[in-house]
Order: structure tokens, then sequence, then C-alpha cells
């Protein structure tokens, strides 16, 4: 398995949360009216003053420029209505209307697509305001120049400044709502340049703004500040920010576009905290959205996102399944889209040894490579990784050194650590095994480089946490905290009750030492030496306990590592094997690896050291087989297992035993895609007994079975372990293949499992 792409991709999806502001929620967009058109006619109509009639022909020009859909009638509309304010404006000379209406010109124009003559308009409009001493437009005017930036570095940096003027102004005059858009504005853009503390102070200001009026729909402040999170690392406050968005969508009944960039965040929050199924939700979602507004753009991008997650989970064929749909139906835009869009074909098709429909993008890709720099990392990758694919390694060192020079200019851990790992995998197809080791380390050092660095951000952006609740004790964070907060509440139990048992036996023993003073005084002096070495005694033994716990699970986690390495050496090795043979037992042999790496990652992450969930590990590992043969449609499993807790030298060989049948079953008890069931069946059956029952309802043992198949390595290995967990091995044909093995259960840590089960 090469896991370049998955890292890539990954770390890529991250950097879309700060891209998908701009494509969902354009800061540039006027702001949607709310008024009813009719209403505001009438108003119109009754007006009792020149004045008021001005504000409510703008009010209208506005409602018609913001509606959604681009349609021309309503932007005739919008002109028609904007021309009338502005003729009763210099009737009766009211300066204020005048310039307002100055400024709606021009943004009818853009939004029309005459960009050129609505630019010149604006700054008309800037002169005027300035002329007038007109706060509030002259900042409205200073926002509006921004639509006219793009979203290079330099030019959102132009769109700071304009934004950094136009606060103050709204602040001078009190205009407190265009004051905290503009803060949220500007936030959104100090965000998309990467200075995510400044962008959160901006964001704590603008919600304190929000609040002071009373204003409640704060769901894109909300997903600012997820964003900026996330972005930090922080993935409790991203998600916790990122329900608190859909929470207040949900509460002003916001049906607007925004909540195509809420769910979108909402996905990439989850997708770092690894909820796949949450996060494809949460895509799903935003992607429907998209696809009801035909938003081109945000349709690729979202597609995108959801293709990246399915690499992430190794689903090449599910991937190009969504990419493939959007490209047909939806083809994009953008050059940078459509770039992405090619890197996923051909990515997925190399993974896949596709190499046929993987070369038409291969060239494409050199092509591009060749003509420009943009977008250089996934060029150099894509190109790297469907030569390694297509046993064309030599070449690969050749687009290594260039990626090494792009990663100098843009000295990012991250770009060094994809070139190692890229490095590793050439290295190893070719041979050169001490070099792929030591480009392996490197890429393990910088992505625990990588790890620091983010644990930094992450603290800094706590402390920035504490700080905005000292300033604004009335923002409330969501309540829906509850999956993030289990582990900390347990493990404020196991503090609890460590404390409470330490008290106790802190008494107990200041009891007996007062009574032994009480019964011999003349050896006080005696047992006063005897506690201190007691004490000292029990303190060294807490350091011993803790060292070999974190020891033990150490070793449980390289022991994991070790396996997928192998797993991942052997699948490597068999892209050059012809062999059917060969291959089928390199596959054999990773998918009793596999077994055994769950015991041991199942293990390091719990804090039970001893014992091990064999219900949740034959879930896990029936998981697993289902992916790698791809049984959904001929092959159910039934799974009925209690919870019992076994130690590693039973569990170990219990997990090779299962695999073996569930190998075998699928491989032989349903020829030519014949459906059936199998049932897999772990149950106590009186005291520490209990029976393992694997059976199918497929063709069954043939009649020679004795004599042909007795002593394969298959059946040898069940036998084997069998006798190693000193079991009774039982097989025989029962309207299929039953295989049945009954145990006694090791007791030696019996009191640990039952401590596991109840916490």
């Amino acid at each position: 398995m090469n896991n370049t792409t998955i890292f890539f991709l990954k770390n890529h999806v991250r950097f879309l949360c700060t891209l998908s502001i701009f494509l969902f929620a354009n800061p540039n967009t006027i702001a949607q009216s709310k008024e009813d058109p009719v209403l505001l006619k009438k108003k119109i109509a009754r007006a009792k003053s020149d004045n008021q009639k001005v504000e409510l022909l703008l009010a209208l020009s506005t409602y018609y420029l913001t509606k959604p859909g681009e349609f021309k009638e309503d932007l005739d509309n919008a002109a028609i209505a904007n021309a009338q304010a502005k003729l009763v404006s210099d009737e009766i000379d009211y300066k204020a209307g005048k310039g307002k209406t100055i400024l709606l010109e021009a943004q009818i124009l853009r939004e029309k697509g005459d960009s050129k003559m609505g630019l010149v308009i604006t700054n008309n409009a800037l002169t005027y305001a300035k002329k007038n001493n007109l706060t509030v437009l002259q900042a409205d005017v200073y926002k509006e120049l921004c639509a006219y930036k793009g979203y290079e570095t330099e030019d959102v940096k132009e769109k700071i400044k304009y934004l950094e003027m136009a606060v103050p102004l709204y602040k001078k005059s009190r205009a407190y709502k265009k004051q905290a858009d503009a803060l949220k504005d500007l936030a959104d853009y100090y965000g998309s340049i990467e200075e995510n503390q400044k962008a959160l102070q901006l964001l704590d200001n603008a919600l304190a703004l929000y609040k002071s009026i009373n204003y409640k729909e704060l769901q894109g402040v909300y997903t600012l500040m997820s964003d900026n999170y996330g972005i930090l690392q922080n993935t409790q406050l991203s998600l916790q920010y990122a329900l608190m968005a859909e929470k207040t969508a949900e509460e002003v009944h916001d049906n607007s576009y925004q909540l195509c960039t809420i769910y979108n965040h909402l996905a990439l929050v989850y997708y770092d905290l690894l909820k796949y199924d949450l996060a494809f939700s949460n895509f799903e979602k935003a992607l429907k959205i998209a696809l009801e507004n035909k938003n081109i753009n945000d349709i690729n991008t979202i597609s995108y996102n959801m293709s990246s997650l399915y690499c992430q989970q190794k689903k090449y064929r599910e991937a190009l399944r969504v990419v493939t749909l959007t490209a047909k139906d939806y083809p994009p835009q953008d050059a940078i889209i459509k770039l992405r869009q090619n890197f996923i074909f051909l990515v997925c098709h190399s993974m896949l040894k596709q190499l046929d429909k993987a070369k038409p993008y291969y060239d494409q890709m050199l092509k591009d490579y060749q003509e420009s720099d943009a977008g250089l990392a996934y060029k150099l990758t894509g190109i790297i990784i469907y030569l390694q694919q297509s046993g064309q390694v030599e070449k690969t060192y050749a687009y290594i050194e260039k990626f090494k020079e792009f990663a100098k200019k843009s000295n990012k851990l991250i770009l060094y650590s994809q070139i190692e790992l890229l490095s590793f995998q050439s290295d190893h197809a070719s041979k050169r095994y001490e070099s792929a080791i030591q480009h392996l380390q490197r890429h393990q050092s910088f992505r625990d480089s990588i790890f620091n660095s983010e644990k930094l951000k992450q603290s800094a952006a706590l402390q920035l946490q504490f700080e905005t609740e000292k300033k604004d004790k009335n923002i409330k964070l969501l309540t829906q905290q509850g999956k993030l907060q289990e582990i900390q509440i347990q493990n404020d139990r196991v503090i609890r009750y460590v404390f409470i048992g330490s008290v106790a036996v802190l008494l107990l023993f200041l009891s007996l030492l007062y009574n032994q003073f009480r019964l011999k005084k003349k050896n006080n002096e005696l047992l006063e030496i005897k506690r201190q070495e007691i004490n000292e005694q029990n303190e060294l033994n807490k350091k011993m306990l803790i060292e070999k716990e974190w020891l033990l699970k150490e070793i449980h986690h390289r022991v994991k590592n070790n396996l997928q390495i192998v797993i991942s050496l052997l699948n490597t090795q068999s892209a050059y094997l012809d062999n059917e043979d060969a291959l089928m037992a390199i596959q054999n042999s990773q998918h009793r690896m596999h077994a055994m790496s769950l015991i041991h990652q199942k293990l390091y992450q719990s804090d039970n050291l001893a014992n091990i969930d064999m219900s949740w590990y034959i879930f896990e590992l029936i998981s697993y087989m289902k992916e790698c043969f791809d049984t959904d449609k001929n092959i159910n499993f039934v799974l009925d297992t209690e919870k019992v807790y076994l130690d590693v030298a039973q569990a170990v060989p219990l997990g090779l035993i299962i695999n073996e049948a569930i190998n075998n079953a699928i491989k032989y008890a349903f020829p030519e895609d014949r459906k059936g069931n199998v049932n897999i069946k772990l149950n106590n059956t009186g005291e520490n007994n209990y029976t393992l029952i694997i059976a199918d309802n497929g063709i069954g043992l043939p009649e020679n079975f004795e004599d042909i198949e007795r002593n394969s390595l298959g059946m040898n290995l069940m036998m084997g372990l069998t006798d190693q967990i000193d079991g009774v091995f039982e097989m025989k044909n029962d309207d299929g293949l039953k295989i049945k093995i009954t145990f006694t259960r090791n007791t030696e840590f019996e009191g640990t499992a039952e401590i596991a089960a109840i916490i």
C-alpha cells in the first residue's frame, strides 16, 4: 500500500477549510435583504418624507440585487429602483442618499459583469463620501473595493488594508452591525494568509459586538472560528464551534447557501477526528445544497473532499466513482480544481494497477508540469506515484529532486515528510534497503516534528480561548460535547478512584502505625525507620509500575507498527510476483499478521494491558475480511458473541483460528458467486468454559477431504493453535461446514478483565 497519497490528501483536505470560506461564503457578497418587496412598495407609496422614500427605494433596489440567482430581470429592477432613489435625492439635495445610489450603481454594474465601469463608479463614490464627510458610506466603499481584488496573497493583503480603514469609520459612526461584519470579513482574510491567531482575535471582537446588539445570526462567525481552530490543530474547539454554527443556523431557520459552508466545515472537522461516517454525512449535505444551486466550483470542491476521504480509507474505486460523476456532469471551470481532479484520477488508477487508464492523466500531468509551477505538489506527487506503480522507479529520482527544490522554497515540514516517504518507496522498489530505511526514519522524524509544532499552536489557541472567556462571560460553548468529553470523564474517574484508594491505604497504614506505637513504645524509633523505608519502597514501586506499564504499551505499539510495516512490505513485494500461489501465500500471511496486529492495537489503545475484548476483536476482524474480499454481495456474516476477555496468550491463537476459518469460508464455501451465510458464535458454556463455532451453509467438505486436505497449512494451523490453548478441535459437514472449538479461559488476569469491563 502506498501511504504517500493518503498522507498528502488528508493534509490537503484540512487546507480546503481556508479555501472553502471563499468558495462558499464570499465576504464581498452583499447580505441578502429580508424585506418583502410587496411591503416595501406599499411603504414607498405611503412615505411621510422624501428622505424616507429614498431609503425605502434603496432597500428595494438592494433586495433585487441580493436576490438568490443571477437573473437579468432582478438586476434591471434593482437599477430602476436605484435610479428613482437618485432622482429624488438630487431633487431634495439629500447627500447621504445620493452617495448610496452611486455605490449601489457600482454594485449593480459589477453584478452584471461590467467590473471595469463598476470600479470607476466605486472610486467616484469614495470621492463623494470624503468630500461630504459621509463616514459610513466611505467605509462601505472600502468594503466594496475588496470585491475587485482576487485571492492571491497580495490581493488579500490589499483587501485587509481596505477593511482596516473601514472598521474605525464604522466604529466612529457607531454602526456596530457593519463594524462587526467588517471584523468578521477581516478575520476571514487573515485566516486565508495563515495568520490564524490574529483572525481569532478579530472574530472574538466581532462576536462581542454582535452580542452587544443582540444579533442572533452568528453561524458565520462560529464557522470561521471552527476553521481557524482546526488549522491550529485544536480539534476539540474546532468541533465545538462547528456544531455551534450548525445549531445556530437551525435556531434562526437559516436556509441560505451559507449552510453549504457550515456542513462542509463540520465534515472536515469530523475528518480530522477520524469520524468518517459523520464526515461523509455532512459532505453529502453540503454537496446537495451545492447541486441545488448549481454552483460548479463548490460541487467540484466538495466532491474532491469526498474522494480524498475515500482515498484515506483506501477505497479507490469509490473515490473514482465520485470524481467521475462530477467530471461528467459538472466539468470544472477552474484550472486548480481541474488539476486536483486529474490528480485523483491518476492516483486512484495507479494504486489500482489500472495503468492503461492512468496513462492519459499521467501524460496530462506531465504536460502541465512542464508548462507551469502552479499546483506543483500535486503534479510531482502524481507523476512519482505513477512511475512507482508502473515499474519506472529510476525515473522518480529526478522528480524527487525537483520536489526537494520546491520544498526548500516553501519550507514546510509536511512537504519534507512527503519527499522522504516517496524516497523510501522508490528506494524500496529499487532494493536499496539501507537507503530506504534511512528515508523512512527521516519521514517519521518529520512527522514527529509536525506533531510537536502543531501542539505548540494548540497551546496558543487554548490560551486565546481562556482570554476570550475572561473578556466575554456571556459567550456559551455548545453543550453537545458528549463524545469528546467522555475520554476526559473516564480519566477523571480513574484519577478519583486512585486517589480514594490511596487515601484508604494511607489511613489504614496510619492506623496500624498508631496501634504499634501504643503497644510497643520502646520500638518507636525502629518503627519510624521502618515506616520511612516502606514509604520509599512504595514510591519506588509506583514509579516502576508506571514505567512497566508505559513500556508494555510501547511494546504493543511497536509490535503493531512492525506488523503493519511487514504487511506493507509484503504488499509491495506482491506487486513483483506473477505466481498465483506465491501471491496467495503472501495474502494469507498479510491476513494472519493483521489478525495479530489488531490484538496489539487494542491493547495499546486500552487502559487494560492484560486482556482484550474478543467480541470487539471478532467484529473488527470480520470487517477487515469483508473489505479485503468484497463479500457484501454474496456472503452475510452473522455474529453472536458475548463479551469475553482473554489474555494475549489465548487471544492471538484464537484470532488466527478465526482468520483461517473465515478465509477458507470466503474462498471455498460459496463458489461461482453463490450466496450464503457465515455464522460466528463465541459463548460461555459454564464457569470459564467457552465454545467458538464458525459455520457456513456452503458446499461443505469434499468426500476425500481426510486424505487430501488434513495436512494443509491452514488445517495444521487451526489444529495446532487449538492445542496451544488446550482446546478441542471439531470439524464436520452440517448443511455446510461447521468448525467447533471448546476451551477453558485463562483466569490469571480475571480481576483485571472485570475492571476493564466495568470501565
